[in-house]
């Protein structure tokens, strides 16, 4: 996967620390979800969600004036990153006026991409299950299942509505950093196997040292932030793909030099498997599998289903296989066959699998190094859930839904990942043509294999 994430918002109280403000009251939208034992034996659990940190106003700790503007630091209030985390502050977040996140029904989270408010607009937004007010919610994903619904009708090409889970420390980083005040309440402690530059606060400070910026909200700095990552659903109504991506570290990293952050031309370097192990339908030869009228027909709401099949059928074994099946009017739907010469016919990821399509479609296989599933599933163990819906600065999404690299031959096994035009998905293309777009997610579901999910 090729993230950049995209920084919304940026606004404009002193004590030690990356500060909590006072401005805005933050209040927690309500997304509750079920812990099942069996078929229709599930309890529900009343979680909510929070706004990751990077979307959200940045302001001195004792006024309104902005710490972050555009793309650029307040040089007076933040000459370097530790002083700017003691004086500033992150604050609370308005989630439907100003971030068009909404919760249309019990257990269901609608993200609007494109959202005018009164400070102009904010594009897309990222948002991370809550257990309580100051903690996430960990998920242990071996010998489990995991359940959602999600409708992709009004998501075109060129954007990603990504349901996955994230190596990230429970409280946010708050007790391991000490310069991190703010915590999980605020959303802070991103991290990916992207490992990106573009956070503004990594580890309880700014991000401060070596910053530019990339376009007319966003920027990357010197530091990066790197931890497993499991892509359970990476889509728009024409493509999809689940991707795991281990990590040579397991717990939220920050990376600190090029070779690192797996950055520029050191990307088979880096502490992260970038590119993990993918299963895309189309890239994998069934064109005809995802999209509006096909087997799973994304003009209408349909469920996800993803499995963690261990060695030994326990929730302490080794990660073996990453399986996959969908259910959509009352059916279940197998996940697609491999047509791709050199790959045997499979619809899971396992070692294997991941093997034989690197080789065929002529990638490095990092994943490999870094150690596949076996150290996937070492991360899985505590995993928090990452709800998003974005547009991608660096790639167009085009790694997701049209051909990538955009000058390969889409004849070429791997190049062709989808329908879409390549440039359907330039930001400026995308915003402008599709503001109204967006995606809903709904009846999460973890438990036991075969317990989620019922099927007429």
């Amino acid at each position: 996967m090729y993230r950049q994430v995209a920084t919304a918002l940026s606004f404009t109280s002193l004590v030690l620390g990356q500060q909590a403000g006072t401005l805005t009251e933050e209040i927690h939208p309500s997304l509750p979800i079920e812990v099942c034992t069996a078929p229709g034996s599930c309890t529900k659990e009343d979680t909510t969600v929070v706004l990751d940190a990077n979307w959200r106003w940045t302001h001195v700790t004792d006024g309104y004036t902005n710490c972050y503007t555009g793309n650029a630091w307040n040089e007076t209030a933040c000459p370097d990153g530790v002083t700017c985390a003691a004086n500033c502050a992150i604050d609370g977040a308005d989630y439907e006026g100003t971030y068009g996140i909404t919760t249309p029904s019990d257990g269901a989270l609608k993200l609007n991409f494109v959202t005018k408010n009164q400070n102009g607009q904010n594009v897309g937004s990222r948002v991370y299950l809550m257990k309580g007010d100051d903690k996430y919610r960990l998920f242990n994903l071996l010998n489990k299942e995991f359940t959602f619904d999600v409708d992709v009708s009004n998501l075109p090409c060129g954007l990603n509505g990504a349901v996955y889970f994230s190596e990230m420390d429970e409280d946010g980083g708050m007790s391991r950093f000490e310069g991190n005040k703010a915590g999980a309440k605020y959303g802070t402690g991103y991290c990916d196997s992207q490992c990106p530059q573009d956070i503004k606060f990594i580890n309880g400070e700014a991000n401060t040292e070596g910053w530019g910026g990339t376009d007319g909200n966003s920027g990357t700095g010197k530091y990066g932030t790197c931890c497993a990552e499991m892509d359970i659903w990476e889509a728009n109504s024409d493509a999809t793909a689940y991707t795991p991506h281990p990590c040579k570290v397991n717990e939220q990293t920050r990376c600190e030099s090029e070779e690192e952050c797996g950055a520029g031309d050191n990307r088979y370097a880096g502490l992260c498997d970038k590119d993990g192990c993918d299963f895309n339908s189309f890239r994998l030869g069934n064109k005809e599998f995802y999209g509006p009228g096909m087997t799973v027909d994304t003009s209408k709401p349909f469920t996800v289903v993803t499995q963690f099949i261990t060695d030994d059928n326990t929730d302490t074994g080794a990660l073996k296989e990453i399986r996959r099946f969908y259910v959509q009017d009352g059916t279940v739907i197998p996940n697609s066959q491999t047509v791709i010469e050199g790959v045997d016919p499979t619809n899971s990821i396992t070692d294997e699998f991941c093997e034989q399509q690197k080789t065929a479609f002529g990638d490095t296989n990092y994943f490999k190094t870094v150690g596949g599933l076996s150290a996937m599933g070492k991360s899985l163990e505590k995993m928090v859930l990452v709800l998003s819906v974005w547009d991608d600065h660096a790639a167009a999404m085009n790694w997701l839904d049209s051909n990538y690299p955009t000058d390969g031959d889409p004849s070429k096994p791997g190049v062709a990942r989808g329908r879409c035009d390549a440039e359907a998905g330039l930001p400026e293309n995308v915003e402008a043509e599709h503001p109204d777009a967006s995606v809903t997610y709904s009846n999460i579901k973890i438990g036991a294999i075969n317990s989620t999910f019922t099927a007429a």
